[in-house]
């Protein structure tokens, strides 16, 4: 027998207030699935159910604690849920990303969504915080009159008015043991390198963290080129990425890991593939007119020496970077097809790409449409890089926590890794 909405609302400790704000409809509606009066939407009742029943537990004893910053749709969380962590509270602005993480995560703790109106007095005691905080450029103007004022200033006149300031009031207000930012490579010469300073300045000279930074390609790990920069950081133990271990891009995957193989061998997964052999709906091919299109401004560009152009790749390839604007036209990466035009990535091969699942694997549970789903995965980290990044920071956090590194871990270590990490 089916569980009744209000059974599995108040199994789950949500209020009618924020299972409203995670499905993006109003409290008169919820009311009136509380009651009986209407039926529930698919959406409620899979995020009610992924909290009883979540689809992501950890499947190692907890040994830390950390929250999730601009937490997207939960690819830090699952990397570092991997290792052992547990999750105590999250921040995401967007409603769709929120409906996503809800219904893939165990989310019994505080989820909020301004981080701007974030009470940091109520944020509970955590060990390790993750943000995949936005890119802003930073002023220095008033940190120029300070100066000349002789007055006193610190990350909160540099940062103030951006969200790195918030990411930084965390962590002055908290002290984690532990901090992993992550942001796109283009971080390193936002503003001609001011923001990068001022952001390594911020955690290195204002906050006292003992910080570095690495960029790193999933190319080794997935079949496309992405690179992205992760910034970490230690309260007390020393800090480098000098030995993290790093797959070689030129030996990665290819497409033909995380496409629909279209010959029957997966089952179908509506509204992405259908029938008996599961293939690719045909909503994923690209009209004639729009393909013709992306051919003549390819063709444009390339005569002008842009080298702008369509991203047209077959299985044995290695995709361009997976980007949120996919959604529009897809041309980043098209595949090619027999005697029609190409074709996106349907969502669910979107999910592969970025790591979220497999097709061997658990699936990820996308409940919102195409389009929300393309922002959200070209938004999204790939996660088995956090995954490694995630491994390698854990010895120095247990250490740091005052655990004893056993020794079998740390032989699966080094023959896993190549490296110990201890």
């Amino acid at each position: 027998m089916e569980q009744p909405f209000s059974y599995l609302r108040e199994k789950s400790g949500l209020s009618i207030h924020e299972i409203a704000e995670r499905c993006g409809k109003s409290k008169r509606t919820i009311y009136r699935w509380e009651n009986g009066e209407t039926r529930p939407e698919k959406l409620a009742l899979d995020i009610l159910r992924s909290i009883v029943t979540p689809t992501y537990y950890a499947d190692k004893p907890l040994k830390f604690t950390f929250i999730d910053l601009f937490a997207g749709i939960g690819g830090l969380r699952i990397a570092f849920e991997k290792v052992g962590g547990k999750c105590v509270y999250t921040c995401e602005y967007n409603k769709y990303s929120r409906q996503t993480y809800s219904a893939n995560f165990n989310c019994v703790h505080p989820f909020v969504g301004d981080i701007r109106e974030v009470d940091l007095d109520c944020v509970p005691s955590y060990d390790v915080l993750l943000a995949g905080f936005p890119c802003q450029p930073f002023s220095i103007a008033g940190v120029s009159k300070k100066n000349a004022l002789g007055q006193p200033h610190g990350f909160a006149c540099k940062t103030q008015g951006t969200l790195f300031f918030n990411v930084a009031a965390f962590i002055a207000r908290h002290r984690p043991t532990c901090f992993l930012l992550e942001n796109v490579k283009g971080l390193l010469s936002h503003d001609k390198g001011n923001t990068f300073r001022v952001i390594m300045e911020t955690l290195r000279d204002e906050l006292g963290y003992n910080v570095d930074y690495k960029v790193i390609n999933a190319k080794g790990y997935l079949p496309q080129n992405r690179e992205r920069v992760f910034i970490a950081g230690f309260r007390n133990n020393p800090f480098s990425f000098e030995s993290v271990y790093v797959r070689d891009p030129a030996e990665g995957p290819t497409l033909s890991t995380i496409l629909h193989p279209e010959n029957g061998t997966e089952p179908e997964e509506p509204p992405y593939t259908y029938g008996d052999l599961a293939r690719v709906a045909d909503k994923y091919t690209l009209t004639p007119h729009l393909w013709s299109y992306l051919q003549e401004y390819s063709e444009r560009h390339r005569k002008k020496g842009n080298g702008f152009g369509c991203g047209l790749v077959s299985p044995d390839d290695k995709a361009r970077t997976l980007s949120a604007r996919y959604f529009k036209d897809g041309s980043e990466i098209l595949i090619k097809q027999v005697n029609k035009p190409p074709r996106r990535l349907t969502p669910r091969e979107c999910a592969r790409l970025m790591g979220f699942d497999s097709p061997d694997g658990q699936k990820f549970r996308i409940p919102v449409s195409d389009t929300q789903a393309y922002k959200q995965f070209g938004n999204a980290v790939a996660v088995p890089v956090v995954e490694e990044v995630a491994e390698y920071l854990l010895p120095m956090l247990l250490e740091a926590k005052g655990y004893i590194i056993p020794v079998e871990r740390q032989l699966r270590l080094l023959m896993e890794r190549k490296v110990v990490h201890a």
